[in-house]
């Protein structure tokens, strides 16, 4: 979102339009962001040969979905339904890729008769995929390198109390299962959490699966998931993918030369396109004062936008209504029986009641944990196109929260 001419805008649509005729909450997304972001990723990486999977967990709209295929990006998913819209939104199943966490074989099974990539990160269900499908099946396999990185355990998913991946000491039981069943493991994954603001961290996830590489001949990818940090604050530092895109490609490069078959780099962002491309627009309810405070109230909560209640993650926040306002400090919270507080004492332009904020950053992780507690329904969608803004998912009503509710003999 950009202040242009004493107005905000959103893909070169002013944000007020949008509220107005969308309603509030609202989320909107700015398509061109996204695309930036992609072809930031794919130059930085252009020195060794690469796929983007978009994480579509972070925001699994189709109309998102269809725009990240024409961008030439992959898709990773982390359950089958994932995987099925995936599909209805027209990527192929060699273009997704499956990987789940703690799920029955079933989806597994469903997954190998979709022609899915299939990521297995327990040393049980190997086992039991090697016993079902041997060498017809390629898979790729999950490892924990026990490397704590992004500094939040609430976003780290490659430390040791992980529940995610095979730990790296277990690489010997992994060879005796791969070789009694002739598994046939054309990919290593490693993710290790997210806001991860060290290349090093990445380079040393490399190293591992490197090392590893040599006891699967058949390789054909290594995954470094994602976790590249985007900023949420002025101050705000983020990845430097372009570093990490050069020496990467320098190690992938010299490695190469040394095999028979080349392997590639895949990586599966999701924040890193969408985070910055998303706005949640809200209205302002109330402004209540007490002895201590000045809150302005939102129609919106944790019902629409957890992440600062549940990670403690900053979402800048901007008066759309009045830019030039006079400065004071407001308390904003939401409307939720629940203590969901956006913000603590943040200086904002006047707050009248009737105002509209916008909720910076809020493209990834922000619809998708949604949720319709207090029976509060879901917001609207708009995906801002060519200048154009696009409903692509209508408000929910009190009707959509009933509809599946029914009563009869089981």
């Amino acid at each position: 979102m950009e202040l242009h001419q004493g107005t905000y805008r959103i893909g070169g649509v002013p944000a007020l339009d949008i509220a107005r005729r969308a309603g509030t909450p609202v989320y909107v997304y700015d398509a061109a962001i996204m695309e930036r972001q992609a072809q930031r990723l794919k130059k930085a990486f252009s020195g060794t040969p690469t796929r983007f999977m978009y994480a579509c967990k972070a925001l699994g709209n189709v109309a998102v979905l269809k725009h990240m295929r024409s961008l030439g990006l992959g898709l990773d998913t982390v359950s089958i339904q994932e995987a099925e819209i995936g599909l209805q939104a027209g990527f192929t199943p060699e273009e997704i890729l499956f990987t789940p966490n703690m799920v029955s074989f079933t989806e597994y099974q469903r997954a190998v008769g979709l022609g899915l990539h299939i990521t297995i990160d327990s040393i049980p269900v190997l086992e039991r995929f090697g016993h079902t499908y041997g060498a017809d099946v390629p898979v790729c396999i999950r490892i924990n390198p026990h490397i704590m990185a992004g500094g939040n355990e609430r976003i780290s998913t490659g430390h040791v109390d992980s529940k995610f991946g095979i730990s790296i000491h277990q690489l010997r039981h992994v060879e005796r299962i791969v070789a009694t069943h002739g598994l046939r493991v054309e990919g290593l994954h490693m993710h290790t959490g997210s806001d991860i603001l060290d290349t090093e961290v990445f380079l040393r996830a490399a190293e591992l699966l490197l090392e590893m590489a040599d006891h699967f001949p058949q390789l054909r990818f290594l995954d470094l998931g994602s976790g590249f940090k985007v900023p949420y604050k002025p101050e705000d530092i983020a990845t430097d993918v372009e570093d990490l895109g050069q020496r990467l490609a320098e190690r992938i490069r010299a490695f190469n030369a040394q095999r028979e078959v080349p392997v590639e780099l895949w990586f599966e962002p999701g924040k890193f396109l969408v985070s910055e491309a998303g706005v949640l627009l809200v209205s302002v309810d109330l402004i209540k004062q007490t002895t201590a405070t000045v809150f302005a109230g939102v129609d919106s909560g944790l019902n629409h936008l957890i992440r600062p209640m549940l990670y403690g993650a900053h979402h800048g926040i901007v008066n759309v209504s009045r830019p030039a306002g006079k400065p004071r400090i407001y308390t904003v919270v939401g409307y939720i029986c629940e203590t969901d507080t956006f913000a603590w004492d943040r200086q904002l332009p006047e707050v009248q009641e009737g105002d509209v904020l916008a909720f910076l950053n809020a493209g990834a992780y922000g619809f998708s944990m949604a949720s319709n507690y207090n029976a509060r329904p879901r917001p609207a969608e708009v995906f801002v196109k060519d200048g154009k803004p696009l409903l692509i998912r209508r408000r929910e009503t009190v009707e959509d929260l009933l509809a599946l509710q029914v009563e009869q003999a089981l």
